[in-house]
């Protein structure tokens, strides 16, 4: 999250900024069909966006928040911008749900339902949704303090719909921290108790409630290990079982600069948590992702006991470059929503099932050069053996997009993939390392201004922004049988 001064005239005429209307984002009727407005990922319907915000299913919906700035492009005093989905791919846009105010602009945090009513805010009948988040005081920062970051709470007795902020915010003080925010807070039956982790400066620190109003700091987590090239944020806690049978504690930390591709990122621990301190199990570095575009990332809270999945989303940008890409109307999309599983030590990042909906029947290729006649498509490849090979994408307009294994490790080659002249870093090889298997399964889905590539089920993911000046329309394979890879078509 950007913490540029904005002054506070500017901050206070968001309070009287427009609403938008309701659209599914799987359409695509007028209004969404601006050059690189991506087709089946979530975009906000203008203006800026960043960061997933307050992620909570309830009675049968997705909601998703997100940090938005509605009167420009560029970043800006952050509202919560709300959206609501049934199956996390087409999405119902609903109006701001959280607006700046006297104590700050309204920053990253999470949502909970306070099933047991104990923060008083609702009742056991109709509990409230409550919505944690990071208060920044600009005025504060101007001046030149550091305690201008504190985390508020609001609730809401509709699903969602509209909104109270709590009147005696903040519920936590800043100690003298200046990066003091995005707080993920969980409901942890076996402790009894609320746990918020929260990103402070250069680490995690942790805290726990009784009833989302009280709370107490309980250890910290991360000053000598893990990733340290830019501020710690974003952070997310979660139990999962792993292939094994093993129940083991995964941490999410996001990170920016500092990245495998040298600016934003996602990392991850595995390890053991007691209710008040995390343990880890190694003091290896490990990436969610080893694109440049997915950052910021949490997972969904209250997802249903007989669903039993964790459901993780992304913000598809970088801070490099996310307010000069080549778009205009809006700024932003989110990635694929993704189960994340843990095999054999690694946490793995898949696309849900429900995305399987929006993926025609594929047929297999016949020969080593192919037309391609979407602008959104998915492509797999399925090979015994890990060997080398090359995808290459090419457009009318002599854009080439490369995927590959060089024998070594896998890349995405964007040096030549279109526009990047507005930034020096953009035009890049990402490179990601071998995979554990000795067989190889690579699944790619390109949307009009994005691809993302799922190796062996999600062992290994590259999430990246691409700006061709024309579609890719012709597909080479290199090192790989034409019968080994399937085209599919995304319906939309």
């Amino acid at each position: 999250m950007n913490t540029k001064l904005i002054t506070l005239l500017a901050f206070i005429g968001m309070l009287s900024s427009c609403q938008f209307k309701s659209r599914d984002v799987g359409d695509s009727d007028g209004g969404f069909d601006e050059k690189y407005r991506p087709q089946y990922h979530f975009t906000p319907p203008g203006q800026w966006m960043n960061d997933p915000n307050g992620m909570v299913y309830y009675e049968g919906e997705y909601h998703l928040f997100y940090q938005h700035y509605p009167d420009s492009n560029v970043w800006g005093p952050m509202h919560w911008g709300h959206a609501v989905s049934t199956n996390m791919i087409n999405w119902e846009h609903l109006p701001i749900a959280l607006y700046p105010d006297s104590l700050g602009y309204i920053f990253s945090g999470s949502a909970v339902i306070d099933w047991k009513n104990s923060s008083g805010l609702g009742s056991e009948e109709n509990p409230p949704m409550v919505a944690i988040f990071t208060y920044h005081d600009p005025i504060g920062e101007k001046k030149g303090n550091i305690d201008f970051q504190t985390q508020g709470i609001a609730f809401s007795l509709d699903k969602g719909r509209t909104w109270t902020k709590y009147e005696n915010n903040p519920v936590l003080s800043n100690p003298g921290i200046r990066d003091f925010r995005d707080p993920k807070v969980s409901w942890f039956e076996e402790f009894n108790k609320w746990i918020m982790i929260l990103a402070v400066k250069d680490h995690v620190e942790i805290y726990s409630s009784d009833d989302l109003i009280k709370w107490q700091k309980e250890s910290e987590f991360g000053q000598n290990i893990g990733a340290h090239g830019g501020v710690w944020e974003c952070p997310d806690l979660f139990q999962l079982t792993d292939n094994k049978g093993v129940k083991r504690w995964v941490m999410l930390v996001s990170i920016n600069p500092g990245g495998p591709q040298g600016g934003s990122a996602t990392q991850y621990f595995i390890g053991g948590f007691n209710g008040k301190s995390f343990t880890p199990e190694d003091s290896l570095t490990r990436w969610i992702d080893y694109g440049a575009d997915n950052y910021a990332g949490v997972t969904w809270s209250n997802v249903p006991e007989n669903d039993g999945r964790r459901l993780f989303l992304g913000w598809m940008s970088n801070w490099q470059y996310s307010q000069v890409v080549p778009t205009y109307k809006w700024r932003s999309a989110m990635t694929l929503p993704r189960e994340l599983t843990l095999k054999n030590g690694r946490l793995y990042s898949y696309p849900v099932l429900e995305f399987n909906a929006k993926i025609e029947v594929g047929e297999n290729l016949t020969q080593d050069k192919y037309v391609l006649e979407d602008i959104t498509f998915g492509l797999s490849m399925d090979v015994e053996t890990v060997q080398p090979f090359e995808l290459t994408f090419n457009s009318s307009s002599d854009d080439v997009l490369k995927v590959g294994f060089n024998g070594e490790q896998f890349y995405l080659d964007r040096t030549n993939a279109g526009i990047d002249s507005f930034h020096p870093d953009f035009a890049a090889i990402h490179f990601a390392p071998k995979t554990m298997s000795d067989r190889l399964k690579v699944e790619l889905f390109v949307d009009t201004s994005s691809i993302e590539i799922f190796i062996n089920g999600g062992e290994i993911v590259i999430t990246d922004l691409i700006f061709p000046i024309s579609p890719y329309n012709e597909l080479t394979l290199s090192g790989v049988k034409p019968q080994d890879t399937k085209y599919f078509r995304i319906k939309l």
